[in-house]
């Protein structure tokens, strides 16, 4: 192999850090890109953000877009909304969500302690729980964007870095 200049050996030995470096965040943001896929699309299929429990007065479940309560006659679920009624962001969305927890349908579903941010006899079900984890997969994506962009000027050699001096040009 013939010599390299140090401008040149200091360019290989920067292009292969910076590739190799660059591969694992690329498969770090694949991974967490298919968990997060996965999460959303479960999240907003399932309406059971919140729902029934052993001490409800009735069944039934409610979703970020849609709510299922039961029926005191017939024990039937009915089921109102849809995806199409969601216009949120997801963040927003899992914050504000238990400010309308004091709405009539779901006091009468989880009894009369209910009230926005307690739920009375209802139970958080594992659909907001997804959600939530999908939010913070969301921050760790935002994380690992930021690392790699910036991943490119820490492997720099110290030769090619622009210093600034406060002399400035005369």
């Amino acid at each position: 192999m013939p010599k390299l200049l140090p401008a040149q050996e200091a360019a290989r030995i920067y292009h292969t850090n910076y590739v190799r470096n660059a591969r694992a965040m690329g498969v770090l943001w694949a991974l967490f890109t298919l968990c997060f896929s996965i999460l959303m699309v479960v999240t907003f299929i399932q309406p059971y953000w919140i729902g029934d429990s052993i001490d409800t007065p009735q069944a039934g479940y409610f979703g970020l877009f849609s709510y299922c309560i039961g029926n005191a006659l017939t024990g039937e679920l009915i089921c109102k909304g849809s995806p199409l009624d969601f216009a949120t962001g997801l963040m927003i969305g899992c914050l504000i969500y238990p400010d309308g927890w004091d709405s009539s349908e779901v006091k009468r579903m989880c009894g009369d302690k209910t009230d926005k941010y307690t739920l009375g006899a209802c139970t958080v079900r594992w659909a907001y729980i997804l959600c939530i984890i999908g939010i913070l997969d969301a921050l760790i994506l935002s994380f690992l964007a930021f690392v790699l962009g910036n991943r490119q000027d820490n492997l720099l050699p110290s030769d090619f870095k622009v210093e600034n001096n406060e002399e400035g040009n005369e």
